[in-house]
C-alpha cells in the first residue's frame, strides 16, 4: 500500500473536508446497522409482547434515522467527490509540471502518445481509487466493524466461531491482489501503446492517405486493440474468480451461524429475535467482505497506474538549476565553446573537442552533411542538453552556473519545422513575450514581413490557425515564428535551417525577415542552402562531430576542401 499512502498524501490540503466526509460515511453506514436491531425488537418486543408503544417508537425511529441517513449520504458523496477531483487535478498538474521540466533527451526516447497517456489514462485510473472506492472502502469498513461489535454484544461465542473465516479470506485477497496489480500494470501499458499509436497515426494522416495505407493502419490499430482486450480480460478473469472465492468462504461462516445459533435458540440460550438479528449482521458481515474484495481489486488496478505515475515523478531531472545558480544578467552576446564534447548515449560521440567563438553581433554559420552535429551545437547553447565535457560560456559565464530561465530568456530560436499553437495569430506571436501589447505584436509582425498576409485573413490577427498552424503555408508559419522571435528580442539567435523547407519565393521573403532579425544580435545559423550564409562572419564546417574547416565564405572556397565541394554540388544543381 506504499503507493496508495503516497497518493493519499495529496489529500493533506483537504484534511478538514476529508474528516467531515469520513464522519458522514460512518454515520450513513451506522443507519444500515440499525435495521437488524429493528428486526430484533419487532420479533422479541412487538410481536411476542404485542407492545404497540414499542411499535410506534420503532416507526418514528425508522423515519428519523433514514432522514438523517439521506443527509449524511449527500455529504459523503459530495465531499469525497470534491476531494477526489481536487487530488486528481493536483496530481495531473504535478506530472504536467514534471514533463515541462524534463530535458529533450527524455522526449527523444519516448513517444508523444506515451507521455500523454500518463496524464490521461494513468491519472484517470486514479480517480476511481480516490472517489468511488474510497467511499466504499470506508462505508463497508464501518459496516464490517459495526457488525462485528454488535455480533459480539449479542453472542460472543457465536461471533468467534463466525470470524474464523476472516484470516482465510484475507489470505485469498492477498494472493489475488498481487495478480490483479500485475494485470493492471499490463492494462495501463496497453492503453499507453494505443494512445501513442493514435497520436502517431493521426498526426501523420496526410502520409497515410498519400500512400493509401488506411487499411494497413486499421490492421495495426486492430492488433493494438486486441492486445488491450486480452489484458483487460485477464483482469476480468482474476476479478471474477476473487468474488466467488470470497463469497464461498463467507458462506462457510454463515453455515456455522445457522447451525450453532439454531442450537442455542432450541436450548433457550438465545432468543429468536437475537438470532435473526445476528444472522442479519452476519449477512452484513459477508456483504462488506465481498464488496471490500472488489474494492481491493479495483485499488490494486489503480495502484498499477499510480506506480507508473510515481515512476515518472521520481525520474531524475539531469538538466536543472544548480543550488547556487544565479540569474544571468543582460548579455552582450559573446559565446564561446571550449573543448566541448557531447554524447547522446554513453559511448556514442556526437561532438568531440569543439572549440569556437562568436563575438557580440557576429553571424556564425554551421554547414556539413546530415548528422554531422550542427543541430547538436545549437541545442547545447540554451542547455537543451548538457555538455559531456568542456564548457560553454556566454560573456565569460559558464551557462551551467546560471538559472535556465534567465539563460533561455535571452536566446531566440527559429527552427526549420515551426511549431505554432491552434490559437489566434495574435496569441502565437505574443508567445514570444506574454506581456507585449497589441501594438508591439503588430510591429513584430511587420518586421517579419507577416503583417500584410495576416491582414488578408478573415479575422486578421484574431484568426485561429488550426493545429500546428496547418491553415497557413510553410512560409507564413515561418514568418509568424520570426515575429515571435523578434518580439522576444533575444541577444543570441539560433536559426536551425529556417528556410530549407520553403519554396524559392517564400525563402526570399523569409530570408529578408531573418536578415532584419539578425541585425545587432549574435546569430548562429545552421545552413542547408549555402547562399544564405555568404555574408557570415565565420563559417564552421562540421563533419562527424568535428570542426573540419572554418573561415569566411571566400576563405573556405580557396581551401578547396569539404565546403568547396558542398558549394560546387549546390551550384551545379542550380545550373542544371
Amino acid at each position: 500500500m506504499k503507493s496508495y499512502k503516497r497518493l493519499l498524501a495529496y489529500m493533506r490540503p483537504y484534511l478538514k473536508r476529508l474528516g467531515v466526509a469520513v464522519i458522514c460515511i460512518i454515520l450513513a453506514a451506522a443507519a444500515n446497522l440499525y435495521v437488524p436491531w429493528i428486526i430484533k425488537d419487532m420479533i422479541d418486543k412487538v410481536l411476542a409482547d404485542k407492545n404497540m408503544s414499542m411499535l410506534n417508537i420503532i416507526a418514528i425511529g425508522i423515519v428519523v434515522v433514514f432522514f438523517f441517513r439521506g443527509i449524511f449520504y449527500y455529504g459523503q458523496a459530495y465531499l469525497v467527490s470534491f476531494i477526489g477531483q481536487r487530488v486528481i487535478i493536483d496530481v495531473r498538474d504535478v506530472i504536467y509540471r514534471k514533463f515541462q521540466r524534463m530535458p529533450l533527451a527524455y522526449y527523444d526516447q519516448h513517444q508523444t502518445g506515451e507521455t500523454m497517456s500518463f496524464i490521461t489514462n494513468d491519472v484517470g485510473a486514479l480517480q476511481s481509487a480516490l472517489v468511488d472506492n474510497l467511499i466504499e472502502l470506508v462505508t463497508e469498513g464501518a459496516i464490517l466493524i459495526g457488525s462485528i461489535a454488535l455480533m459480539l454484544y449479542l453472542d460472543w461465542k457465536l461471533s468467534l466461531l463466525t470470524l474464523f473465516t476472516i484470516p482465510i479470506i484475507a489470505q485469498a485477497m492477498k494472493v489475488f491482489g498481487r495478480k490483479l496489480k500485475s494485470a493492471g500494470t499490463v492494462i495501463q501499458e496497453r492503453l499507453a501503446d494505443i494512445t501513442a499509436f493514435l497520436q502517431e497515426s493521426i498526426s501523420a494522416i496526410r502520409v497515410v492517405k498519400s500512400f493509401t495505407r488506411e487499411d494497413y493502419e486499421i490492421a495495426r490499430f486492430k492488433e493494438q486493440n486486441e492486445l488491450n482486450f486480452q489484458a483487460a480480460m485477464k483482469n476480468v478473469q482474476l476479478s471474477s474468480l476473487l468474488t466467488p472465492t470470497v463469497e464461498f468462504l463467507a458462506a462457510l461462516g454463515v453455515t456455522v451461524i445457522v447451525w450453532f445459533g439454531g442450537y442455542e435458540v432450541v436450548n433457550g440460550v438465545m432468543t429468536a429475535g437475537s438470532l435473526v438479528a445476528f444472522l442479519t449482521y452476519a449477512v452484513n458481515l459477508a456483504n462488506p467482505v465481498k464488496r471490500l474484495s472488489r474494492v481491493y481489486a479495483n485499488i490494486q488496478k489503480a495502484m498499477a497506474a499510480a506506480e507508473r505515475v510515481f515512476e515518472v515523478l521520481d525520474l531524475e531531472e539531469p538538466i536543472r538549476d544548480k543550488e547556487d545558480a544565479v540569474p544571468l544578467p543582460q548579455i552582450a552576446g559573446h559565446v564561446a565553446f571550449e573543448a566541448v564534447s557531447f554524447e547522446y548515449s554513453k559511448g556514442v560521440s556526437a561532438l568531440e573537442n569543439v572549440t569556437l567563438e562568436a563575438k557580440p553581433g557576429q553571424m556564425i554559420a554551421f554547414v556539413g552533411p546530415s548528422g554531422a552535429g550542427k543541430s547538436t551545437i545549437a541545442n547545447l547553447i540554451p542547455r537543451f542538453y548538457d555538455v559531456t565535457s568542456g564548457s560553454i560560456k556566454i560573456d565569460g559565464v559558464d551557462i551551467r552556473d546560471v538559472t535556465l530561465r534567465s539563460l533561455r530568456e535571452q536566446i531566440g530560436i527559429v527552427p526549420q519545422e515551426t511549431n505554432l499553437f491552434s490559437t489566434a495569430i495574435m496569441e502565437n506571436i505574443r508567445y514570444g513575450r506574454l506581456d507585449a501589447t497589441d501594438e508591439e505584436v503588430v510591429a513584430a509582425a511587420k518586421s517579419a514581413n507577416a503583417h500584410e498576409f495576416i491582414m488578408e485573413l478573415p479575422y486578421g490577427y484574431a484568426t485561429a490557425i488550426g493545429e500546428r498552424g496547418m491553415n497557413l503555408s510553410g512560409g507564413q508559419r515561418q514568418r509568424i515564428a520570426i515575429a515571435r522571435a523578434i518580439l522576444k528580442d533575444p541577444r543570441v539567435l539560433i536559426l536551425d535551417e529556417a528556410t530549407s523547407a520553403l519554396d524559392t519565393e517564400s525563402e526570399k521573403i523569409v530570408q529578408a525577415a531573418l536578415d532584419k532579425l539578425m541585425v545587432g544580435r549574435t546569430s548562429f545559423v545552421i545552413a542547408h542552402r549555402l547562399s544564405t550564409i555568404f555574408n557570415a562572419d565565420c563559417i564552421f564546417v562540421i563533419e562527424n562531430g568535428h570542426v573540419k574547416e572554418q573561415g569566411t565564405h571566400q576563405e573556405l572556397l580557396s581551401l578547396g576542401g569539404l565546403y568547396s565541394n558542398l558549394y560546387s554540388i549546390q551550384f551545379n544543381k542550380v545550373k542544371a
